[in-house]
């Protein structure tokens, strides 16, 4: 089975990938600020053996054992955080074979449990989520209170402890300059759209996130039925905006000259990459140029810097790497 990030999914000329993340923490332990390494390491095995035992395919990673370049990579992928990236010690990550389940241990909570799809999957991605959930909460006894909800040690998660996301590629209205616009709208709505890696992080490549904010005073299905509405609209929105601006010779000449670098180039940093890629993914996706959106949404996280390095097997300097990440473009899109 392939990875979730290198499939086309439904409504995949848009979104690029859906998640359902559950934040949980475990009745008896103190929340993760409180807890030292030996107790937290100890809660972890217990977790682990929750999982596992009901689940083959998956594996259980002590991050202190993963080397940085390979721990920044997996945060690349969207398989851990960017904060999970951080300081390694007593912390764990419970993955599955084909990376579509992803627990991070210790990181703001005991647990962030994460389950994937490619394209506009909302409900999938929920049953995955749920289910890996359940297989914890078989076991050891979450901490809940019967009015709030789920206790997490972020007041901003309680309730549901569920954020729902999904990954949106949106060159044309971003050329359009209407994204701060549709931001300020979609957070009238609980709804908050960030770049692709959550908080603070920029729109690289025209990849937005598009998440749920409110946990607290809504079930779960609601706040699912919520953000599927409104990503709906925004395709729309964004499909209709690429019909009119591929009507402009000037934007159909910077979609082939941005295929025509990709194709030839002998270097390529990855921010480069990343804007020339927005254009031909578009393209792709419009018919203009033949080629695959799998091919595109795998190059995506595939020619990040650490992820590079890793296939790679080497720590190499940015020059380096330019160089091998325009050769294996090169190679991808068939010179």
């Amino acid at each position: 089975m392939g990875k979730w990030y290198k499939d086309f999914g439904p409504e995949g000329d848009v979104v690029l990938s859906t998640r359902v993340r559950f934040a949980r923490n475990i009745k008896e332990y103190p929340f993760p600020f409180k807890l030292d390494n030996e107790k937290k390491k100890e809660l972890n095995y217990k977790i682990r053996d929750a999982v596992l035992s009901n689940n083959e395919n998956m594996s259980f990673i002590e991050m202190e054992d993963v080397p940085s370049l390979q721990t920044v990579s997996l945060a690349e992928r969207h398989l851990i955080s960017p904060e999970f990236a951080g300081p390694s010690e007593a912390r764990a990550l419970i993955l599955s074979d084909d990376e579509d389940i992803s627990i991070m241990l210790e990181e703001e909570d005991h647990l962030r449990i994460q389950a994937m799809q490619a394209g506009l999957d909302l409900e999938t991605a929920y049953e995955k989520a749920e289910k890996a959930e359940k297989s914890v909460g078989e076991v050891l006894n979450y901490a809940f209170d019967e009015r709030i909800g789920f206790l997490t040690q972020c007041p901003t998660n309680l309730g549901t402890g569920m954020r729902a996301s999904v990954m949106l590629h949106l060159p044309a209205l971003t050329e359009q300059g209407l994204i701060s616009r549709l931001a300020s709208t979609v957070s009238k709505l609980g709804l908050v759209i960030r770049g692709a890696y959550g908080e603070g992080s920029k729109p690289g490549g025209d990849i937005y996130q598009i998440s749920n904010q409110i946990t607290l005073g809504i079930s779960e299905k609601e706040a699912i039925f919520n953000l599927s509405t409104i990503v709906r609209q925004i395709i729309t929105q964004e499909r209709a905006a690429r019909k009119e601006l591929i009507k402009n010779d000037d934007y159909l000449d910077s979609i082939w000259r941005a295929y025509g670098i990709l194709k030839y180039s002998r270097k390529l940093t990855s921010s480069e990459f990343m804007k020339l890629i927005s254009l031909v993914r578009l393209a792709a996706a419009e018919k203009i140029i033949d080629t695959d959106i799998e091919k595109i949404n795998a190059m995506i996280p595939d020619m990040q810097p650490a992820t590079v390095n890793v296939r790679n097997s080497s720590v190499l300097d940015a020059e380096e790497r330019d160089k091998i990440r325009a050769k294996e473009v090169r190679e991808i899109l068939g010179e």
